[in-house]
């Protein structure tokens, strides 16, 4: 996991951050000739101001957060809120939209009261947040270290077993996190096809409406019968201990939210940093070089990875609830302000030549994994997953390189959640 929570699963069509690329230039959302790079439209923006006018294509206007202390300010700022209950989101599908894709599949998406617990604020996201932190124990992510290990020496010898090439995408990169977290959740990882395929879906800019409700739909099934088996069937995993641990306990509804975060969220977005991290360091040398002379390095280069290639793109969101003055731009009540995180964790105020991977670098927060309230609640499994995913893959491959030019490496512009589709590696 390494995004904030209100980014991590796929939701109803009203709260999914797909409608985002509907309002904004194809530009600030595609990424350009280098894949680690911002895109262009976002890296035009550069010194124009850390918060901006930015006119959406719907014809709303929203303001544009690129610097990194105004977006942690907007993140930690309760004035800024996630409720997309009590507040509308310019960059969002409205109910009279949600409606239509929803009846037109047949199979609406599921519509409750209480919402998303992901937009929800304080006090009514505190008590479900910190149900969530308390399966995330010490004891349990002790346990996960040495089953991480396993798993991704499992799958780097399987990758050397048959033969000198592979696409690292469906090897290493993906069943790596997708493993873990379905042995977390206990989730049967033969149905691992299932949600990842519905999760494709679900986070695909090019999908309808109808097939993201449709998908959506699809996985709230599936947690669905998940939750009423372990009601009836507990073991000691953290499905099982939100349905039974809870005080007041939690309705199916709820419990089915968390998983559903907490099952996209374990899979797509260290699946990606660990794609799209390997290509970064293969196409910088020097830093490999440096990451392969000194092992020490690890932590420092999973946090530059991080910072560096920020994966969510546009994803976040927040409406001023009353009139502030961020970044020294009065930003009117109502108003929808949009974080550009790859620009916020690459803002020159905060580092230095922010646009080249240094893995020396010193470390200092980003947002990678949010801020706040919403910050990524499993950032710690995320930490260990990239870093020993990464440090068994260069370790035990010493010779891995691209099969194939990188600009053939097919990039993935057309989700939510950026990375690599396939990466063609072989150790030859």
């Amino acid at each position: 996991m390494s995004i904030s929570d209100e980014q991590a699963g796929p939701s109803a069509p009203a709260e999914s951050p797909t409608a985002m690329r509907r309002v904004l230039p194809e530009d600030m959302v595609e990424r350009g000739r280098c894949p680690f790079d911002p895109p262009p439209g976002l890296a035009a923006r550069r010194g124009a101001g850390a918060v901006q006018p930015l006119p959406l294509l719907n014809g709303a206007r929203s303001w544009l957060v690129t610097g990194f202390d105004e977006a942690r300010s907007v993140l930690a700022d309760q004035r800024f809120s996630s409720d997309r209950m009590r507040y509308r989101d310019a960059t969002q599908l409205q109910p009279g939209e949600v409606a239509e894709a929803a009846s037109a599949t047949g199979a609406a998406a599921q519509a409750r009261e209480d919402g998303m617990f992901v937009f929800m604020d304080p006090p009514e996201h505190t008590r479900l947040r910190r149900l969530l932190t308390g399966q995330f124990t010490v004891r349990r992510m002790k346990a996960l270290e040495s089953r991480i290990t396993e798993i991704a020496v499992e799958h780097v010898e399987a990758m050397r077993a048959a033969g000198t090439e592979a696409d690292l995408v469906p090897a290493y990169a993906l069943p790596l996190p997708s493993l873990v977290i379905c042995e977390m959740l206990g989730v049967d990882y033969a149905d691992r096809a299932e949600f990842q395929e519905n999760t494709a879906t679900s986070l695909n800019v090019t999908s309808s409406d109808e097939e993201r409700a449709i998908a959506g739909a699809a996985l709230y099934e599936f947690i669905q019968r998940l939750v009423v088996d372990k009601r009836a069937h507990p073991a000691d995993d953290m499905l099982s201990g939100l349905v039974h641990d809870a005080d007041p306990p939690l309705t199916d509804a709820q419990v089915v939210d968390m998983a559903l975060v907490l099952l996209g969220a374990g899979h797509e977005t260290t699946a990606n940093m660990l794609g799209l991290g390997t290509f970064a360091l293969l196409e910088n040398p020097d830093q490999l070089a440096a990451l392969r002379a000194d092992p020490g390095l690890i932590d420092a280069a999973v946090e530059e990875l991080l910072r560096y290639l920020s994966i969510i793109q546009l994803g976040v969101t927040r409406v001023a609830t009353e009139d502030v003055t961020l970044g020294g731009v009065d930003v009117p009540a109502g108003s929808t302000v949009v974080l550009a995180t790859p620009e916020a964790n690459r803002d020159p105020r905060s580092w230095a030549e922010p646009d080249r991977l240094d893995l020396r670098r010193a470390r200092s927060p980003h947002l990678a994994f949010g801020h706040g309230v919403h910050q990524c609640l499993g950032q710690q499994l995320a930490r260990i997953e990239m870093r020993v995913g990464f440090a068994e893959l260069f370790g035990r491959l010493p010779g891995l390189r691209l099969a194939v030019p990188a600009e053939e490496v097919p990039l993935r512009n057309d989700m939510l959640i950026f990375g690599v589709h396939s990466l063609p590696v072989t150790w030859a």
